[in-house]
């Protein structure tokens, strides 16, 4: 495994009186695609608030490029460079698409440009007058990923990027991660479509309970294994 660009230790989180986490421990080796799956309500979503400070109460260890994070605001965890990408896209339906797309800042040097993203995202520049929320859910969902690579950010926390998506644009989304890849971006996912994240992923951390119980290769036999853990 590579050097991880995160490392998150025995991390546990709270909504209100909800104790959700109960000790997660993962790694994210750097320029990886890594997926946390597993069934709904497990913890996968408050998994990726809490390493944005998001949640309520929070304990354990978040290490981001060997700096301990669990004590930041969210803000600042952004501005340490980790980007994330929430499900219900964050899209203000009161700017329109190119508004949306400059709104978050620039936390360092590598992000991608403008020129970039729209080789990228060509459907957004057709629509770059239009307001965020007359996309489509693919347009939707191309922009909030669009938006955060801008930032320059080399840790992306995406939460179900296919979520309710038709397979043309479910492939697309496959290709830009791939894409992101090769330019050095490391990806934490969060996926319900289990082919999908066999697609791009490095590998698979199952979530039960609000705690990690197996991490598996995304190879062969290990892929088998893990289908039957997840009854798929």
């Amino acid at each position: 495994m590579a050097e991880p660009l995160l490392k998150v230790a025995g991390l546990q989180a709270w909504y209100g009186e909800s104790h959700i986490l109960h000790g997660m421990d993962f790694e994210v080796p750097k320029g990886e695609v890594v997926t946390l799956l597993g069934r709904n309500g497990v913890g996968k979503t408050t998994t990726l608030r809490a390493i944005m400070g998001l949640t309520g109460r929070r304990t354990g260890s978040v290490v981001f490029e060997g700096r301990e994070t669990i004590t930041l605001p969210s803000d600042k965890v952004g501005r340490a460079g980790i980007a994330y990408c929430p499900e219900e896209r964050g899209i203000f339906a009161s700017l329109t698409v190119a508004e949306n797309l400059v709104l978050p800042p620039v936390v360092r040097p590598g992000g991608l440009s403008m020129d970039e993203l729209k080789e990228l995202f060509p459907r957004l520049w057709e629509r770059a007058s239009s307001q965020g929320t007359k996309l489509s859910g693919g347009e939707q969902q191309m922009l909030a990923i669009a938006r955060i690579l801008r930032t320059g950010a080399p840790l992306l926390l995406l939460d179900e990027p296919t979520e309710g998506l038709a397979p043309v644009i479910v492939q697309h989304i496959g290709r830009i991660l791939h894409q992101l890849k090769e330019r050095g971006f490391t990806i934490l996912l969060v996926e319900q479509n289990f082919h999908f994240a066999a697609s791009v992923a490095d590998r698979h951390y199952v979530v039960e309970h609000g705690r990690v119980i197996d991490c598996v290769p995304n190879a062969g036999a290990d892929l088998g294994r893990l289908k039957s853990q997840l009854g798929v």
